[in-house]
């Protein structure tokens, strides 16, 4: 069972069918103009709005990814759809899964793979190698993000490059649906 909380807000359907959603509540959901939203009904007459999140489509593309990865290189791999880790693989899954990036979103936003330091969720461990490669179709959509396991591990160009290849095959998956 879904727990929804009250906004307060009462909006008309206009002529066209259109219904206004508040500058609060696109804000606080990071929902910018021109972003899709899917829309669910349930069986009692509920519609419920949720912002469209295209990678959620290639989640099972995304975990096989992870797997791979994680395996291949002995590292913690994860994958996540703007800033919410949708895929983890060689770490607890708990710890990781459905958290929020960390300061390292902040890396992902250069639009280029590289190296950094930080945490990979808001309360989450730091690490001082942190390989970060944005996934990009028409704009940043996600990343692929490598960590060692073990601290004194440091990361390089090679899973810079491994995981700036996950990233480009993900992206040109997006963009075939």
């Amino acid at each position: 069972m879904q727990i929804m909380k009250a906004t307060g807000v009462v909006r008309r359907i206009d002529d066209l069918g259109r219904v206004v959603i508040p500058k609060e509540i696109r804000r606080t959901l990071r929902i910018r103009e021109g972003e899709p939203l899917e829309i669910f009904t349930d069986r009692d007459g509920e519609v419920i709005l949720k912002k469209y999140i295209p990678i959620n489509d290639l989640s099972l593309y995304a975990q096989e990814y992870v797997d791979v990865l994680a395996e291949t290189l002995g590292v913690i791999a994860v994958i996540a759809e703007e800033d919410t880790i949708i895929a983890v693989a060689g770490g607890p899954k708990r710890e990781f899964a459905g958290q929020r990036l960390g300061n390292i979103a902040e890396a992902i936003q250069q639009g280029q793979p590289t190296i950094t330091s930080g945490s990979l969720t808001q309360n989450g461990k730091e690490f001082s190698s942190v390989v970060v490669a944005p996934i990009i179709t028409d704009r940043i959509i996600g990343s692929v993000c490598l960590a060692p396991k073990k601290e004194e591990t440091k990361m390089s160009q090679i899973e810079v490059n491994l995981a700036n290849t996950a990233a480009t095959f993900l992206a040109k998956q997006m963009q075939r649906n």
